[in-house]
């Protein structure tokens, strides 16, 4: 297996906690799509939202994922990843996309413990378990229609790393192409 890992799912699902992990363990680089855009434009996600909009915000979102797109990668994406239906197919033709999935509960309280607000501006203006509720609800399609496989991350990071190279094991066996 050499294609691209991507991991996508809503904000506070451990995409880059679990992503460094399975990285390490499948010996693969790591790459965060919102790091690399903040390196690139030396702006955070908010101050790019702030002066291009969600619109702008999202473009960039796109060219990010395709610049840090190369095999051997664990590429963890933003929660909003999806909604370009171009960024969905291209995950799906170039690698494994792993879907990290948790309830609006848990995201919340993970959001509330590890708050980023001066990075991630808030989607809706609502509490935060309101709006992880809503976010679900918009992007569970989208999250669905780009998985290969759908990981319980409601579980400690190893535990969900661990899955995932079970899955991709299985995949590799089934004859699944892994190689891009």
């Amino acid at each position: 297996m050499s294609s691209p890992v991507f991991l996508i799912g809503a904000r506070g699902c451990g995409k880059t906690t679990v992503g460094a992990a399975l990285a390490l363990a499948l010996n693969y680089e790591f790459c965060d799509t919102d790091h690399h855009l903040q390196q690139v434009t030396g702006k955070t996600v908010a101050d790019i939202v702030a002066a291009e909009g969600w619109e702008g915000f999202r473009q960039r979102e796109t060219e990010s994922l395709m610049a840090v797109s190369a095999p051997q990668t664990v590429i963890a994406t933003g929660g909003g990843m999806v909604l370009a239906e171009i960024n969905r197919r291209f995950m799906r033709e170039q690698g494994q996309v792993i879907w990290l999935q948790a309830n609006a509960a848990v995201l919340a309280a993970r959001l509330s413990a590890y708050p980023q607000s001066a990075q991630r501006p808030t989607l809706t203006g609502r509490p935060i378990t309101e709006e992880m509720s809503e976010v679900l609800k918009q992007r569970e399609v989208l999250y669905r229609d780009a998985a290969h496989h759908v990981i319980d991350a409601m579980q400690a990071p190893e535990r969900v790393a661990a899955q995932i190279l079970a899955a991709l094991a299985r995949s590799d066996r089934s004859g699944i192409s892994l190689t891009g």
